[in-house]
């Protein structure tokens, strides 16, 4: 007997919910009910095997079969060959998971992998290759770098390295371009990697160009009406609050001030200035959200090849809309993922516009707190990243989270609390930004994200936090609100059945993003064909991507997969999986034979 919950789009286009032979009772499993193999519901059972699969409808068929590249030496067996079998072992011992993955797979099981993300910014610290490395094994997921700072020879440089550790070393470190944007910001510090700003120093804030050494504590600013704008009194904010001047004089295009809260001062920091308590903004929104600057590094972005490119200072959805057209002008075969970035109050005003037009999205909190008051960025977090959830964009939480570790080798218990709080609001990736660029514990304050993470989404699963979320429908077709309901589901099953793992085959990616915005309690193993969307993935909460061939043939697949994967230790016999279909549009579930 064959038991199945399969959903239909008969001639007429009418959905329609349908269970085949004895569907005359609907009941919900135990678990150990559905590892007996011996209930009533709509699943499909094949001799000792439950199953579950996940296959996007734009999927392709394909005469190769799955081969993941996880790790080193990856490669493609034609389904059509009659060696697959002895072809698929032989290729067995040269195919990996990343490290990190796979230690954690193999000495705690599927519920030990970490769900949230972590984007690492390189700089100085950390743009040797043997530095990638280490932070590719510590947990890095994607790396990202900083327009503001560095030549665009220099970005080249990293980036050509990150793409060989992909390809030596089995990685799937996705690559980030951030733009500057053309907000107000200090100079390059004359070429110092940064400066100290005790407390009541005297410092100049110049609009005129230096032909020799920028003479002692003199900041050249980028914007040309600095000086004119700015009145004495006015207070002066350096990269969102990390150190404040008082103006005290103006002479000409020369800007003293007075250092009311020390700090240290970074190359191409941000600068507001308040007036009265209140922020003067006229001129910020004045200025267009992509400089001539930033058009020049966009074009490096194309013609590198990034999977990202974050915004700086987005005000509106038209800008994003823009460039996407854009991009697709310059580069129509490109796949690149455009991310806003949230700081400033526009960005918030706006927000809902912006994220729908977006593919991501930041909350970049130190210029955002630069712009709003303090105690409001908490509450500002919060909502980014619950509209982002709710619009199946993923958010990325920067600015800060570590900002001690720059000197220091541990964190204080404030920043363990802040990182703690980002993972408990179930946002997709953290960033550390001065941390690894140039502080003196990159690697450290990795291993603090990794380890806090994992500890507090052990901690949500053990108290079995399900949230009550209401996650809008947000399919723009019929057969897209079918996946959607069907994913939905497939979390929902995963929860209270206690599943080992959830399989998905996606070509775009897009079956498994919805997978991932349910935040189901076990991790989400994304099979693809496509590298670039392979690595796109791994900005996305609870998703282990792997880049493989498919075909039509699901059961071919999935058993190929359970041999590859336990063949590796990834997975054992009697693992539960849950796995759903669009393009069959059904839900079924299987235990690893």
């Amino acid at each position: 007997m064959s038991q199945s919950l399969q959903f239909f789009t008969p001639a007429t286009g009418s959905p329609s919910l349908s269970a085949f032979q004895n569907h005359s009772s609907y009941s919900i499993p135990t678990l150990s009910c559905l590892r007996s193999r011996n209930c009533r519901f709509p699943v499909t059972l094949t001799g000792n095997m439950l199953s579950i699969w996940a296959l996007d409808l734009d999927s392709s068929s394909s005469s190769q079969v799955l081969v993941s590249d996880n790790g080193r030496g990856g490669g493609i067996t034609s389904s059509a060959s009659p060696e697959y079998s002895s072809a698929v072992v032989s290729d067995l011992s040269s195919i990996e998971v990343d490290s990190v993955t796979a230690t954690e797979l193999k000495e705690n099981g599927f519920r030990s992998t970490r769900r949230t993300k972590l984007v690492c910014t390189i700089g100085p610290a950390t743009c040797g290759f043997e530095q990638l490395e280490a932070l590719a094994v510590g947990g890095m997921n994607v790396a990202r770098i900083n327009m503001c700072h560095g030549t665009r020879q220099w970005h080249k440089m990293v980036i050509e390295r990150v793409r060989r550790l992909n390809e030596e070393k089995g990685f799937a470190v996705a690559i980030m371009m951030d733009t500057e944007g053309s907000e107000i910001h200090m100079g390059d510090l004359g070429g110092a990697s940064s400066a100290k700003a005790e407390d009541g120093e005297i410092w100049t804030f110049s609009v005129r160009a230096f032909d020799s050494t920028l003479p002692e504590r003199t900041i050249n600013v980028n914007y040309g009406g600095f000086a004119e704008d700015v009145k004495v009194g006015d207070e002066l904010v350096v990269d969102g609050g990390m150190v404040r001047f008082e103006v005290i004089e103006k002479i000409g295009p020369d800007v003293k001030c007075q250092c009311t809260d020390p700090g240290l001062l970074l190359p191409r920091a941000n600068l507001t200035f308040w007036r009265g308590g209140s922020l003067v903004r006229e001129r910020n929104a004045m200025l267009p959200t992509v400089s001539s600057k930033d058009w020049l590094d966009i074009d490096f972005g194309i013609a590198e090849g990034v999977d990202f490119i974050a915004i700086s200072f987005v005000k509106s959805a038209e800008v994003i809309n823009h460039l996407k057209s854009y991009i697709a002008a310059r580069s129509p075969e490109s796949d690149i993922a455009l991310i806003a970035k949230i700081e400033s109050i526009d960005s918030l005003k706006n927000l809902e516009e912006i994220i729908r037009a977006s593919d991501g999205a930041m909350v970049a909190r130190g210029d955002l707190g630069a712009q709003i008051p303090l105690e409001q960025v908490p509450s500002a977090q919060q909502k980014i990243v619950q509209v982002c959830r709710q619009l199946n964009k993923p958010v990325i939480v920067a600015s800060q989270l570590l900002e001690s570790m720059i000197e220091y080798p541990t964190p204080t218990r404030a920043e363990v609390a802040d990182v703690s709080e980002a993972v408990r609001q179930r946002s997709d990736a953290l960033m550390l930004s001065g941390e690894s660029a140039m502080g003196q514990f990159p690697e450290k304050a990795l291993t603090v994200l990794r380890s806090v993470s994992l500890r507090i989404e052990r901690w949500w699963r053990e108290e079995k936090h399900h949230e009550a979320m209401e996650l809008p429908a947000i399919g723009s077709s019929f057969s897209d609100s079918i996946s959607e309901e069907i994913c939905n589901s497939a979390a929902k099953m995963a929860n209270n059945l206690e599943v080992d793992a959830i399989f998905v085959y996606t070509k775009t990616g897009h079956m498994a993003s919805l997978l991932s915005r349910c935040r189901p309690d076990c991790p989400i193993f994304a099979f693809t064909t496509t590298p670039s969307v392979r690595r796109r993935l791994n900005l996305q909460w609870g998703l282990i991507p792997f880049r493989l061939s498919f075909s039509d043939d699901m059961d071919s697949n999935l058993n190929k997969t359970f041999s590859l994967l336990k063949a590796r230790n990834l997975i054992k016999s009697g693992d539960l999986v849950i796995a759903v279909s669009d393009l069959l549009q059904s839900i079924q579930v299987m235990n690893v034979p």
